[in-house]
């Protein structure tokens, strides 16, 4: 070996993270035999809420260990494997800052409403934890994202269910199509490196600087766009009116936890709609009290009851209920609606579940029902109208013989929308907002209204090239066709397209099928070849990469969590994804309650074998390919005798999902070739394993059905979480023996 090689394994939040507690020690104790070390970053919500405040928690402060992680992406020894991270909300951000209060951290409360420079500075430390705070830090590469060979297999063979759709379903989606950020979006290319600057000039020609300094580079994209409020807020109400009358589930859709600033906006206009006799008549008691439609009907349940008309306005919610139409609910038994928690619907996981189920979402009585999706930006709504269609058509896919659809995402350097949050604004008077140039050229500018929400974005040359070159480069390596989702009436899309033409005569593209389509075209298409069980590469931007990752891999295998993520970082280094996290607060709650975590930690095998190939040939390790091949061979082994945990209490859960995966792993590893003294090493371990694995079984089982404690959701004690998630002595004892 020519370099000690290392990966890095991230801690992050509910149920990834209690998996990581079972699963790490196998990865530590295989990946030493290869001389690979494995060591651990905290970036859960938790971690990077206290890294704000060192100046506050004095021995009990904690290293900025998501900066550490963003300046080692940049480098060619960057290894890292990041598991699903809360991406949180305000309501969840408040509750992490309570619990960590409640464990003895010395934090500010949140401020709502900042006055004071000090509750301002607080907030813009919690700001910089909300929402997509991760990715953009870490993701210095574009995005290979698909379905392993041996999952597609695994599905085609074992195909899982899908709703029947009905030709006569009246699920739809409703789109505003005018004054939202798609129509409004204006789009340059800067020139030269230069700092912009973005102001609001009031309708009586003051001018307050929005954001002082906004870097950018030769060849970027900059995009600046608006929601017009007035439009949104009839439009909102015409859908309620809408769902009424077609009686069908009124639901919204959005992303209010990645698009932090501009969705609780959105979200909050569309609980206003819902209830308008609820705020005409307590709209301003609610606001003098701090009470947010924002933050969800939840929320302001629960905040009401100290309100003298506390009761009254309780009421008035459920009068409002009585009188609309009957609203999608997260969870009928407990009465949780569509708009109780910004974060609780997130459109990228919903809609394909609402797909996958015959176009249904669960009504107020348990009952499934025919939906209108509210999707108010109409950007990308289309391509989920396309799939409704499809369906209402031709039926519900067949998972036993569809094709594929991987994605190549552009996403390096914070591109597109995901990297608005710092410069998205709720409008605070009449007036113009523009986006000025360091020698006074304005760029870009909106005639905009009080409450607008405007935003810009930048997407730099060097993803975009880099983006180009790896969806060859993926065509090349398939031979499916490669299909860029651009629409040229769209003004960020046509800069996009003009690069792309551009940049792909760089590249030996003779033989391969390249298509530029706009999103509901190039869905349609890619629906007609899965439909005939061919595959479709599909080309996207940083949104719709993270919307298709979801949609067809639900679809097809029945999750999202079992694809292959990987990145390759701009500098050479990797970093390896395992997955979406749509479900791990339900499988916390699950834990906590009778000591099962059903969990499913295929993403982190598949993801762990992609680092440790990496790592093969970046550090010219054989050993680490070793240990890739024989793991990719294990995890095959481990689908085709359906290991993966259970549903219910009985079965074997994530704990015994990892046990069986480190026998079938040691197995193959004690029957390799390649390397006699590693096999040497693993065939007792394999012999152990194998012949214990009654009493493991036993052991990780016996403790079902009883309530777990874990010592906090946002910050598990990790003495309290590792007994919880290592209760096989025998197993412990035997990956301790390597």
């Amino acid at each position: 070996m020519a370099n000690p090689s290392r990966i890095i394994y991230t801690l992050t939040d509910e149920a990834p993270l209690l998996a990581t507690y079972s699963f790490l020690p196998v990865i530590e104790a295989y990946a030493a035999k290869a001389g690979v070390g494995v060591e651990t970053r905290d970036i859960s919500v938790a971690a990077r809420i206290l890294a704000q405040f060192p100046d506050r928690l004095g021995e009990k402060a904690v290293d900025d260990a998501l900066a550490e992680l963003g300046d080692l992406a940049k480098t060619p020894e960057a290894n890292i494997i990041k598991l699903p991270n809360i991406s949180a909300s305000v309501p969840q951000l408040k509750a992490a800052i309570k619990e960590l209060q409640e464990q003895g951290f010395d934090l500010p409360a949140y401020p709502d409403d900042p006055k004071t420079d000090e509750e301002r500075e607080t907030r813009a430390r919690y700001d910089k934890v909300k929402g997509s705070a991760v990715n953009p830090v870490l993701r210095e590469g574009n995005s290979d994202r698909r379905a392993p060979a041996s999952v597609k297999g695994y599905a085609k063979a074992h195909p899982h269910r899908m709703g029947a759709w009905s030709p006569d379903s009246k699920t739809n989606v409703a789109t505003m199509g005018e004054h939202d950020f798609r129509s409004n979006e204006k789009s340059v290319v800067i020139e030269s490196d230069d700092t912009l600057r973005i102001e609001h000039v009031g309708a009586d020609g003051e001018t307050a600087v929005l954001k002082p300094e906004v870097k950018v580079l030769a060849g970027e994209v900059v995009d600046a766009t608006f929601m017009d409020v007035a439009a949104l807020r009839r439009f909102l109400t015409e859908q309620v009116a809408r769902a009424k009358a077609e009686d069908v589930l009124f639901s919204v859709h959005l992303k209010a936890t990645m698009m932090k600033v501009s969705d609780p906006i959105i979200f909050g206009h569309a609980v206003q709609a819902f209830f308008p006799t609820l705020f005409d008549q307590y709209g301003e008691q609610l606001a003098a009290a701090g009470i947010s439609p924002n933050d969800g009907l939840g929320a302001l349940l629960s905040a009401v009851a100290d309100l003298p008309d506390g009761e009254a306005i309780k009421a008035a919610v459920q009068q409002g209920l009585a009188e609309g139409p009957a609203m999608a609910m997260v969870d009928s038994d407990k009465g949780i609606t569509n708009l109780h928690v910004p974060s609780d619907v997130i459109i990228d996981a919903s809609m394909p579940a609402m797909i996958r189920t015959s176009g249904h979402m669960w009504g107020p009585e348990g009952e499934e029902a025919d939906t209108l999706a509210v999707i108010p930006d109409s950007s990308y709504a289309g391509v989920y109208q396309t799939v409704i269609d499809d369906c209402r058509e031709h039926g519900a896919f067949d998972p036993a013989t569809m094709g594929s659809v991987p994605n190549v995402g552009l996403m390096a350097q914070a591109a597109e929308e995901y990297g608005s949050h710092d410069k998205t604004f709720e409008v605070p008077a009449a007036g113009t907002v523009r986006v000025v140039a360091s020698d006074g050229t304005v760029l870009i500018e909106h005639e905009v209204q009080p409450g607008d929400i405007w935003r810009a974005c930048q997407t730099k040359d060097a993803p975009i090239r880099d983006w180009v070159k790896l969806a060859v480069t993926r065509a090349r390596a398939t031979g499916a066709p490669a299909v860029f989702w651009l629409d040229e009436t769209r003004a960020h899309d046509a800069e996009l397209i003009a690069k792309v033409n551009e940049y792909l005569p760089e590249h030996d593209t003779d033989g391969l099928t390249i298509e530029i389509m706009p999103p509901a075209e190039a869905c349609a298409y890619s629906l007609e070849r899965i439909r005939k069980g061919e595959d479709t590469i599909s080309v996207t931007g940083n949104v719709l990469r993270d919307y298709n990752t979801d949609l067809f891999p639900i679809l097809e295998l029945g999750t999202s969590a079992k694809m292959l993520s990987v990145v390759p970082l701009m500098n050479g280094g990797g970093l390896f994804e395992t997955g979406a996290g749509g479900s791990a607060p339900k499988h916390v709650q699950q834990l906590v309650r009778e000591n099962y975590l059903r969990w499913d930690s295929l993403g982190e095998f598949f993801a762990l074998a992609a680092s440790l190939e990496h790592l093969a040939q970046a550090d010219d390790n054989a050993r680490a390919q070793v240990l890739a091949d024989t793991l990719d061979r294990a995890t095959g082994t481990f689908l085709n005798e359906d290991k993966s945990p259970t549903r219910k209490v009985g079965g074997i859960d994530n704990r015994g999902s990892h046990f069986y995966l480190a026998l079938y792993w040691a197995e193959e590893l004690a029957q390799q070739t390649d390397d006699a003294e590693l096999a040497a090493d693993f065939a007792s371990l394999a012999q152990s394993l194998r012949s214990q694995e009654e009493t493991i079984v036993g052991e990780l089982n016996g403790v079902q059905g009883e309530a777990a404690d874990i010592g906090g959701y946002f910050r598990p004690d990790p003495e309290k979480a590792e007994r919880v998630m290592r209760p096989s002595a025998t197993l412990n004892e035997a990956l301790a023996s390597l």
